[in-house]
């Protein structure tokens, strides 16, 4: 510990107020002297802590709705001032103000206001705070001097350090909070700003304090601002020569926001394939299951159970499934887990696992099994040399009444189901990319080819069921018949594509020639 400050004053001013009790009560046992504002001063009245209110200190009344109350010199000024600085000394015993030697701080909550479907602008604006991140940052500039505090779960560290030091905190702790405290403030404004940047790409630049101010996620912000909080660092990246780590929203949500409940620590690649398997699985309301490898399906498929889901998506192609990560949207019960558990599998994610799953799981002790709860889409994010590019997640949805068919013969109902199965899960592969399905099961997938008929015969080549009475999904139009004509011969009998091809019509002229079914979507599902 070094260059120990001696805590003797502090301010606290809070809206979550989780542990602030325990923590004001320990400072109070060091001698600091409590100043506090509105709800936080009643809370700590109310446990019997005695609390010098925030006019007191100020000599001026809280006022326009609690909108001043902090805003003066002698909060500022008590928290900026360089203590042993001459100048400083004299300007602040000139003017009567006092020390602060620790401010405990969190901020209105405007992120959760935002979230909140039709707020009014009104309300929105209100929550805004000023004064709160104002005092943050004259705490964090002046961190030689002061400790600010931003975090409830510091309380415990801090009681700990203050109890070793008879009430003092080091420069590195100071410093720590710091950095912290101005992570806080850069995200809040950051919150605020893309927030108003939605609203004002509606065309409104002030709409009325009872307008809806919910954001309009189709419009994005002029600028791109993105804070978000170190989760972990990550022993290496997609390689080991790379470096990596994890960034969260702290929602607790998806895939970054994932309980793992055993297995060694996820790799980059890991989040990478669960992020995959996570988001085909949820793509269906049936028991489903999605074995990934390298983030593409190499099985796929619904059943009555998630043990029948499972078999039917390893038939698939049980050889490329060794060493997979595999998405479930159901809980997995023992049954599943003592087939699941018989395959090398890297990863697994689902929202829960019964303790028979645990149990049997348990055995396996570098298998990673992560708890997910599943987050709103969001647009994504992707580099590019200079700059970021952004979209809209792929959230289409495709529904039978929405398909055009477009051949003589229309699809059956048995090969309308596949047909649908099919399209959902190409989705999920790696353009150009051709799924063949049966019944809700992929029987053979060819991804990420240069061409769309070796997309074809590759997915036949690596079919291990029969292909002959499949269905294939085409993640986008066939631009010629050639590759419609290699998806025949493989013995399809159905197809799911966009269509709008200058071609189209040599296309449905050969699907009409070999007594196919063809549907059109009009719209595809690249993936790159």
């Amino acid at each position: 510990m070094s260059a120990e400050k001696r805590i003797r004053r502090a301010l606290l001013s809070v809206t979550d107020k989780t542990g602030l009790v325990e923590f004001a009560r320990a400072l109070a046992d060091y001698g600091v002297e409590l100043v506090s504002t509105g709800g936080t001063a009643r809370t700590l009245r109310e446990a019997g802590l005695g609390v010098q209110d925030i006019s007191e200190l100020t000599g001026f009344p809280e006022m326009l709705d609690g909108r001043v109350k902090t805003l003066h010199p002698r909060v500022h000024g008590g928290l900026l001032y360089i203590r042993g600085n001459e100048e400083h000394e004299a300007a602040v015993a000139a003017h009567d103000i006092a020390p602060i030697d620790m401010v405990v701080v969190n901020l209105y909550a405007f992120e959760k206001t935002a979230s909140q479907p039709g707020v009014a602008f009104g309300h929105l604006i209100e929550n805004i705070d000023i004064g709160g991140p104002s005092m943050v940052r004259s705490a964090a500039k002046n961190f030689q001097d002061v400790a600010v505090v931003t975090r409830v779960s510091d309380y415990p560290a801090l009681i700990e350090e203050l109890k070793n030091h008879h009430g003092a905190l080091s420069r590195e702790t100071r410093w720590r909070l710091a950095r912290q405290a101005f992570s806080l403030t850069a995200a809040y404004d950051s919150a605020i700003a893309n927030t108003l940047d939605q609203i004002a790409a509606r065309g409104a630049e002030a709409p009325a304090p009872d307008a809806a101010a919910a954001p309009d996620l189709a419009a994005f912000p002029s600028t791109l601002r993105i804070n978000l909080p170190l989760a972990q660092a990550l022993r290496y990246g997609e390689n080991p020569h790379q470096r990596a780590a994890l960034y969260a929203d702290g929602s607790g949500l998806g895939i970054a926001g994932a309980n793992q409940l055993q297995g060694k620590e996820l790799s980059f690649n890991n989040l990478v394939d669960l992020e995959a398997c996570w988001e085909l699985a949820g793509e269906f309301d049936e028991p489903m299951v999605a074995i990934i490898k390298h983030t593409n399906p190499c099985g796929a498929a619904t059943g009555a159970t998630i043990l029948d889901a499972y078999q039917k998506a390893l038939a698939c192609d049980p050889v490329s499934a060794f060493g997979s990560v595999i998405g479930i949207n159901r809980e997995v019960d023992g049954a599943a887990a003592e087939e699941i558990a018989k395959l090398f599998v890297e990863a697994i994610a689902a929202p829960a696992f019964t303790a028979e799953a645990r149990e049997r799981f348990a055995a396996k002790k570098n298998l990673r099994l992560v708890e997910v709860h599943s987050a709103p889409p969001r647009p994504v994010v992707k580099h590019v040399s200079g700059g970021l590019l952004l979209q809209d997640a792929d959230t289409a949805r495709i529904t039978e009444s929405e398909l055009k068919v477009v051949t003589w013969r229309p699809p059956t109902a048995e090969e309308m189901r596949s047909l649908l199965f099919a399209w959902r899960v190409c989705k999920h592969v790696k353009s150009n990319a051709i799924v063949y399905v049966r019944d809700g099961q992929t029987v053979g997938i060819g991804a990420g080819q240069m061409s769309r008929v070796d997309a074809a015969r590759f997915g036949a080549q690596k079919a291990v069921l029969p292909l002959q009475g499949t269905v294939a999904a085409s993640d986008a139009f066939f631009p010629f018949p050639d590759g419609l004509e290699a998806v025949a011969s493989a013995g399809a009998t159905a197809v799911i594509q966009p269509g709008g091809s200058v071609k189209d019509q040599d296309v449905i002229a050969a699907a009409d020639k070999l007594g196919m079914a063809m549907v059109f979507t009009g719209i595809r599902h690249f993936r790159h």
